[in-house]
């Protein structure tokens, strides 16, 4: 079991980011969340097994058709024992 989290930057707001990175977090049976960040980057935790994780990884450098990604931060995160993928809202204010 793995954790990571990663910040993504570029054109993904507004780009059905989030719910395919749902989507495809179901089909890999990765649990966390993912949420778009008040200066425009959007934020997600992965949690599962080593090779399910980094596959949402790589697919988080993409993104979905629509998304021009510029950068992704990938951090590494003691797993907290998440169940189920959930799209969170908003994070508000100068936490970016």
């Amino acid at each position: 079991m793995v954790r990571r989290r990663v910040v993504v930057s570029g054109l993904v707001q507004g780009v059905f980011y989030r719910d395919t990175c749902r989507q495809v977090a179901d089909e890999y049976g990765v649990a966390g969340w993912v949420r778009n960040l008040a200066g425009g980057d959007v934020e997600a935790v992965f949690e599962g097994e080593t090779d399910a994780v980094e596959t949402l990884v790589r697919w988080a450098r993409q993104g979905p058709p629509s998304a021009d990604v510029r950068g992704v931060e990938v951090r590494e995160e003691e797993p907290e024992g998440l169940t189920g993928f959930e799209v969170r809202h908003t994070l508000r204010g100068g936490n970016s």
